[in-house]
């Protein structure tokens, strides 16, 4: 629907804006929705600003601006279309513009708007009062010789190419920054600009800078192969915890010695299982993992040792089994505790004795493997229970390793996280804009029980619900999002005043003082209808987002109340 805006109307009401803003001055952290923000005086951006223009000169550091306004646009204009999906075209775009200002980056005053979402068509034209890249520019930049205000614009072209689908650039037109009266900008579809290919390369990465990425990626790959070639592979993680066991693989993996892995279900024991197999001299001969858990107990012998043909009903042929196929190399057998007497006694003499015999011969076969192993229990336990053989125990025991789980090296989950996006993306064939502020907090805030395994997962499943170009939210990580401990929360009110609780509430009950005051039901929603048709300028529409109801259930009401027919 087009949609054309007159000078005369005012914006929408910004509550719904402004409790997005929340305040744990407890924590240090300051929300906008799920976006983490930061208070900043603006003679340290003035400073930093001044930094990167000296350091990379005008052109460059125009893009690099340009683009972090952009960026800034894209997350403002996913937060506009979350808080009002009933609303119409032209209250969903001027959230853009209320945010600029709520941010306290430019007062934003609308001149003309036309704009048609369902055919693309889109003109803009808005003057910026008091600019923050003004005020730099005046107190500590000096005026320049082009228009300044970089940031404001990359926001405005990404806030509205977003919301009109489609890439929408806008002009300084006039600049107070480089000496014009008034801060005016202009915005039409890139097609319309006859320069505006040469403009959008500033939204591209910077040429010198994308060749240093390339730089650096193709010597991070480098080194990757390096490490794999000597057997330095590991997976993911810098935490204390997780270097030191790497460091212990590193002593187990040059020597011939039984590893015992243990640790939580999905914490990546198969992963330090292959980097004991990569790390050591067998780099180059097969790696074999088994889940013991998986086998039924009448088939694991045959499965690990092998059998020969008319053994049992249904052998019809001769096969080798899993050590004989990791000759040479290393065979991780993965939840061992799981394994039956008769194989946990066969398992001893392939320790042992380095033979082994299929099931149904008696020709003694010599295997050369190193045996890894794993589980998430006590084999103490197991060995008093009687369950595990505590001579075969004593073998696999010489050198255990324990795995943290991910609860203790959480400094490693936005590694993790960024690793499981990347495969994700691409299996998905989609590109999200990765996790919120707030998605990442909660998932730093979790125990985990699931551990990395547990983290995947949840990963995938924000992936599949997210679409491109939006953030994975908290609610598109868990069904129910975890319970974390209640911390003290500022908002602001409708005076611009900072007070404790949630947005909304008050410092007193309100619902309680409305019960002990004898007021009816009927009062108290005439009360807010009235006081919701104020607010939103006797418009329906607004009101009933106000009140977050749809247009025509609050058009029946106000008939019903025949405030309506007071208001004309």
């Amino acid at each position: 629907m087009a949609v054309t805006y007159k000078p005369q109307l005012n914006y929408t009401d910004f509550k719904d804006l402004t409790e997005q803003i929340h305040f744990h001055s407890t924590e240090g952290k300051i929300w906008l929705g799920e976006q983490r923000m930061l208070l900043m005086n603006l003679t340290s951006l003035a400073a930093f600003r001044r930094e990167i223009v000296n350091s990379m000169g005008i052109e460059r550091a125009k893009g690099f601006f340009l683009r972090l306004g952009y960026l800034s646009g894209l997350k403002d204009a996913e937060l506009a279309r979350k808080l009002r999906p009933h609303c119409d075209e032209l209250d969903i775009f001027l959230a853009g513009p209320q945010l600029h200002s709520l941010k306290g980056m430019v007062k934003v005053v609308p001149l003309e708007i036309d704009l048609d979402q369902e055919n693309g068509k889109f003109f803009g034209r808005f003057e910026w009062i008091d600019s923050w890249e003004v005020e730099i520019c005046k107190t500590e930049l000096g005026q320049m010789d082009e228009p300044a205000c970089w940031v404001l614009l990359g926001y405005a072209c990404s806030f509205t190419s977003s919301f009109m689908a489609r890439e929408i650039i806008f002009r300084e037109i006039s600049c107070r920054g480089c000496g014009d009266e008034r801060c005016i900008i202009e915005g039409r579809p890139a097609e319309e600009w006859p320069d505006a290919k040469e403009f959008s390369r500033y939204f591209k990465a910077d040429p010198l800078i994308e060749e240093l990425y390339d730089l650096q990626y193709q010597l991070s790959s480098l080194r990757s192969t390096l490490q794999r070639q000597e057997g330095q592979y590991y997976g993911i993680g810098q935490s204390a915890s997780y270097n030191k066991v790497c460091k212990m693989i590193d002593k187990a993996a040059q020597g011939k010695v039984s590893v015992l892995l243990l640790g939580e279900t999905g914490v990546g024991k198969e992963v330090i299982a292959r980097s004991v197999h990569l790390r050591s001299e067998r780099d180059d001969q097969p790696f074999i993992a088994v889940n013991c858990a998986a086998i039924p107990p009448d088939l694991i012998e045959a499965e690990l040792f092998g059998v020969e043909k008319g053994a049992y009903t249904g052998a019809n042929q001769s096969r080798e089994g899993r050590f004989e196929r990791a000759t040479g190399g290393t065979i991780f057998l993965d939840e061992v505790v799981e394994l039956t007497p008769r194989a946990q006694a066969t398992l001893l003499r392939v320790l042992q004795e380095g033979e082994l015999e299929r099931v149904g011969d008696n020709r003694t076969r010599k295997v050369n493997v190193r045996v890894i192993a794993a589980t998430n229990e006590s084999l103490e336990k197991a060995v008093e229970d009687g369950r595990f053989r505590a001579d075969l125990f004593y073998r696999l025991n010489v050198f255990p390793v324990r795995i943290p789980p991910l609860r203790e090296r959480v400094e490693d989950l936005p590694l993790l996280a960024r690793h499981f996006l990347e495969k994700f993306h691409a299996e998905y064939d989609k590109r999200t804009l990765g996790l919120s502020d707030k998605a990442l907090e909660l998932c730093l805030s979790y125990h985990w029980p699931g551990n990395i395994r547990e983290l995947e997962n949840v990963i995938e499943r924000g992936v599949i619900l997210t679409d491109n170009n939006e953030s994975i939210s908290q609610d598109a990580l868990f069904v129910t999002p975890p319970a974390l401990e209640t911390q003290s929360v500022e908002h602001i009110d409708n005076k611009g005043n900072m007070v404790s609780g949630q947005p909304g509430g008050g410092p007193e009950n309100w619902s309680e003082h409305i019960l002990q005051s004898g007021i009816s039901l009927d009062e108290v929603e005439e009360t807010l209808m009235k006081q919701a048709m104020e607010q939103a300028g006797q418009n329906v529409s607004k009101a009933a987002r106000i009140l977050g109801l749809t247009r025509p259930a609050l058009a029946y009401r106000l008939k019903k109340s025949d405030i309506l027919s007071e208001t004309g």
